[in-house]
């Protein structure tokens, strides 16, 4: 079992897990991106379905049509809705940000699952952590509450009237964390090592439904040759990043990645400061910190590491 300092020991399926975190440094930026040219949910459609035809195309050609039924049900469905779920939110959050700064708050918003995704681990895994989780936690809070206030002013007031400013946009980010925590979690408890992975199949499904909810409502549709090479770059890291996560949370040490993950916040910021040509206030950059610090403190509460990997 490898240790916290023993990176040659570290499985492969953990790597799968770096990996991810990553790739998904570059999701916020093409979001907004996107969402700007096609609306968030027109836009999000069109990504998954481009990512979900590539990978089912790939999925069918390693893997016969009756491996599928191994998956366990409460896997296929309860994952695959909560990975809707937190899809269409995420869309939905950054898509409806009131300029490109709020877009990346928002991104930061929907990174409070990887505090919760430890959380939740508590009471679905019966993972065991000393007391300075809570703190840890606290940290990472705290970080979230200095992304949605005002540079000069960090209180109550300012974090309400940020959030009366664009309710809809922070609903949807709080409930993608919420989401993607309860999912992380669940892939770990439901998840069938030996049955196939059927992700590339909830990239497809998520993007077909999208899809149909987006021809009932009315966006703008600038379509142009940076649109679709963004929604191909998108589509593939979408499939690469969730295949890597998923690999990882059954099969990896669903801790240590989940750690390392604190640091998406900081890798997503500069990616999305360099790519939509903005820079945002110091509030941003002070909840990156906060965030990265309650990493450490979560990550040095859990106690019986090594009862983690399957």
């Amino acid at each position: 079992m490898p240790n916290k300092t023993d990176v040659s020991q570290i499985n492969r399926y953990t790597i799968f897990g770096f990996c991810a975190i990553i790739l998904w440094s570059a999701n916020v930026a093409l979001i907004r991106s996107i969402s700007e040219q096609m609306g968030p949910i027109t836009g999000g459609g069109a990504a998954y379905l481009a990512g979900g035809i590539i990978a089912v195309i790939r999925l069918f050609l390693k893997h016969p049509l009756k491996s599928i039924k191994e998956v366990p049900l409460n896997y296929l469905f309860g994952c695959g809705g909560l990975f809707l779920i937190y899809t269409i939110s995420l869309f939905l959050a950054v898509g409806l940000a009131n300029n490109r700064v709020q877009s990346i708050e928002l991104g930061l918003v929907n990174y409070l699952w990887t505090p919760l995704t430890i959380v939740f681990s508590i009471f679905i895994l019966s993972v065991k952590a000393d007391y300075k989780l809570i703190p840890g936690t606290l940290l990472a809070l705290f970080g979230i509450f200095s992304v949605m206030t005002k540079a000069d002013s960090v209180s109550f007031a300012s974090f309400a009237a940020n959030f009366m400013n664009n309710p809809a946009a922070y609903i949807f980010g709080f409930t993608a964390a919420i989401t993607w925590g309860l999912y992380s979690n669940l892939a770990r408890l439901w998840g069938d090592p030996k049955a196939i992975g059927v992700v590339p199949l909830f990239v497809l499904i998520t993007g077909i439904i999208i899809t149909i909810i987006g021809l009932l409502i009315t966006e703008k549709n600038q379509f142009e040759v940076k649109t679709a090479a963004e929604i191909i770059m998108f589509g593939l890291i979408t499939v690469c990043s969730y295949v890597f996560w998923d690999m990882a949370m059954q099969q990896g040490e669903i801790i240590l990645v989940a750690s390392c993950s604190y640091f998406i916040p900081f890798f997503s910021t500069v990616v999305s400061c360099i790519y939509l040509k903005t820079i945002p206030g110091i509030n941003v950059w002070s909840g990156c910190v906060f965030i990265i610090a309650g990493s450490l403190l979560s990550w040095h509460s859990v106690v019986g590491k090594e009862s983690y990997k399957k």
